[in-house]
């Protein structure tokens, strides 16, 4: 559960947990763990997009106050749905790794109503980032943000407070951190193999084009 009081240093922590990530080159990383072990949701399920026959798998570890996951969904995730999930030749999800309090507060509000707008409320939330993440007072921010999705105050906080939501976020990025060894934001596994830093889209077509024969 997400209190104010939890708002009251939110900010650094944000801040900094975007400063200490590691460099954006592609980088594939040793010991990838297999590909049906990946693909075990967590306690709130995944939320995919793409064909599920797809020849190509995307898994993206990500925190909602990372600015190089920001960055990804603003340069190159565009692209990568257009080209390739939206053509039916990739499947993916996005999972939550919150590398503070806020990151969890604002997941649980994608979660709302059962993840029925996931994605465009992480979208928003990313496109926004600066306008909430990094500001005085960011619960309130994410509050305002969040009345463009529609959410009451009533609704805000009720969706904070609920301990189902935050136990399967937080579930999710234990098992992230000690069974698949995330370690910093971005993260992505494409069938399995292990990207850690933001990528561009040339560097993601490097790795997408020989899986699906492009």
């Amino acid at each position: 559960m997400i209190t104010r009081r939890d708002a009251l240093t939110l900010t650094g922590s944000a801040l900094g947990a975007a400063v200490l990530l590691p460099g954006l080159s592609l980088r594939s990383l040793a010991q990838s763990p297999s590909v049906d072990a990946l693909l075990q949701p967590g306690p709130l399920g995944d939320v995919w997009l793409g064909p599920a026959d797809a020849k190509c798998t995307i898994i993206e570890y990500a925190s909602m106050t990372c600015s190089h996951c920001a960055a990804f969904h603003k340069t190159t995730w565009p692209a990568l749905k257009e080209r390739w999930i939206d053509t039916n030749k990739v499947r993916f999800t996005l999972r939550e790794f919150p590398l503070d309090p806020l990151a969890t507060a604002a997941f649980m509000l994608a979660r709302a109503d059962n993840s029925a707008r996931y994605y465009p409320i992480t979208d928003l939330l990313f496109d926004q980032q600066p306008a909430w993440a990094f500001v005085q007072k960011p619960l309130d921010a994410l509050e305002q943000m969040m009345r463009q999705a529609g959410f009451s105050r009533e609704k805000f906080e009720a969706t904070l407070k609920d301990q189902k939501l935050y136990d399967g976020i937080n579930a999710v990025k234990e098992r992230g951190m000690n069974v698949f060894k995330v370690s910093a934001t971005p993260t992505f596994f494409i069938n399995g193999q292990k990207f850690q830093g933001e990528l561009s889209i040339e560097g993601m077509e490097k790795v997408i084009k020989p899986i699906v024969g492009a």
